[in-house]
């Protein structure tokens, strides 16, 4: 990967990044996660508090369920973990930052970040510059997804595909089409008994309330203009029976009052993430 041309990460990859060190900045305690690396990767201008898409009420929604997705794969991942799964597949990792804010599961399971070359360099030597060296655990997976099959990449890495894994694919499904979605629960489906598999979905906007309606319409303007449009989306009912179409043994979803329910509630502030985007859950 040394030969790779370091390219910086997609707008998105660090916009996720710098909400989740905004919320620890704009977020009264308790916060849900605590990332303050991807910060310091991104670098960003001093002023880049004051961009529109960090705008700290505006963004709060959004803000929210970047973190509480975040920390529902890391609480997934440590539970797995404890019953003896060893292996963590994070497909379009972006600027993720997992091995490096909990080294102690790093060094307990085996992580396989997988992601477009160019990125994937600039990310390590940003690692690097920073002092902050690639635990053990970890493994970076360059992938051109345009010519090349993640699947071989992952294999060729040291991913054991008769050993159990989670899978995580978050903030992607909507950029797939809907071929490319079903081929990505179709090979995940394969994994040994055992393995889990989250992904995000947008819901249709047509199922999205009125108040956030004008959020994801910001969205989905922003997506076009930056040259990636959202066009897949799915209604719970839909990417459920898909999963179980696609080979999996159960699967759930879980919305966003779940995600309030389960790291929001009682909070003075009313934080609580977006409806629009919601978690499959399935398992093989």
């Amino acid at each position: 990967m040394s030969g790779e041309e370091a390219v910086a990460p997609e707008h998105t990859a660090a916009r996720v990044a710098l909400w989740r060190a905004l919320h620890l900045e704009a977020d009264p305690p308790p916060h849900v996660v605590r990332d303050e690396i991807g910060l310091r990767l991104v670098d960003p201008d001093d002023g880049w508090r004051e961009r529109p898409d960090m705008d700290p009420d505006s963004t709060r929604p959004m803000r929210a369920g970047v973190v509480a997705r975040a920390r529902f794969i890391e609480d997934l991942i440590i539970e797995q973990s404890a019953a003896g799964v060893g292996q963590y597949v994070l497909l379009g990792a972006g600027l993720d930052t997992l091995a490096q804010r909990r080294p102690e599961l790093a060094s307990a399971i085996t992580i396989f970040e997988v992601d477009q070359p160019g990125p994937q360099e600039w990310k390590r030597r940003r690692l690097d510059e920073l002092g902050l060296p690639a635990p053990a655990g970890l493994r970076l997976v360059p992938v051109d997804f345009e010519t090349e099959s993640w699947w071989e990449r992952l294999l060729e890495a040291g991913f054991d595909p008769q050993r159990p894994a989670v899978v995580a694919s978050t903030g992607v499904s909507m950029y797939l089409t809907h071929a490319a979605n079903i081929a990505t629960l179709q090979r995940i489906s394969t994994l040994a008994p055992g393995s889990t598999l989250v992904m995000t979905y947008m819901l249709p906007i047509d199922r999205v309330d009125a108040p956030e309606r004008m959020l994801r319409e910001f969205a989905e303007r922003g997506a076009r203009s930056s040259g990636t449009p959202f066009i897949s989306f799915y209604d719970p009912e839909e990417i459920r029976a898909l999963a179980l179409e696609s080979g999996f043994r159960d699967a759930r979803t879980v919305s966003g009052d779940d995600l309030t329910d389960r790291y929001f509630r009682d909070r003075p502030d009313g934080l609580r993430p977006a409806a629009s985007e919601e978690l499959l859950v399935a398992s093989t």
